[in-house]
């Protein structure tokens, strides 16, 4: 006769249950982006009358919605000069969903890249900017 062990696992769930705000997948989001090479700075997300109708929420050139358990963001950036567009677009994409997946444990439905506008070495948009006045 072979006797069988019971090999059925006791471990017992914490009561309860974790929710992240939005505002963490925002600043998650914001600075991942930062951190990837030929990023230069965040972007102001285009307004208008269109961005009050939207879903999501948005801070900092970020802005994310959750539908279906799953997380969708949208990046506005401005990249450094002479930096290849496509593959700092990727890398972000990549970056971004990593730290999603890593930190919160989240599935990614797509991440958007605006690229909204190139630094330029001397280059100021606002002529106080290049002149240093405040």
């Amino acid at each position: 006769m072979v006797m069988r062990e019971n090999n059925m696992s006791t471990t017992t769930r914490p009561p309860g249950k974790t929710t992240v705000a939005t505002s963490v997948l925002l600043t998650i989001a914001g600075l991942t982006t930062l951190k990837v090479d030929g990023v230069s700075r965040m972007c102001q997300i285009p307004g208008g009358v269109n961005r009050l109708f939207q879903k999501g929420d948005y801070r900092d050139g970020v802005q994310v919605k959750i539908e279906d358990d799953r997380v969708y963001a949208d990046l506005y950036v401005v990249l450094q000069h002479g930096v290849n567009i496509r593959d700092v677009s990727r890398n972000i994409q990549q970056a971004v969903q990593r730290a999603f997946a890593e930190m919160v444990g989240m599935e990614v439905g797509r991440i958007n890249v605006h690229i909204e506008n190139i630094d330029y070495p001397g280059f100021a948009e606002n002529p106080a900017e290049e002149a240093n006045i405040e």
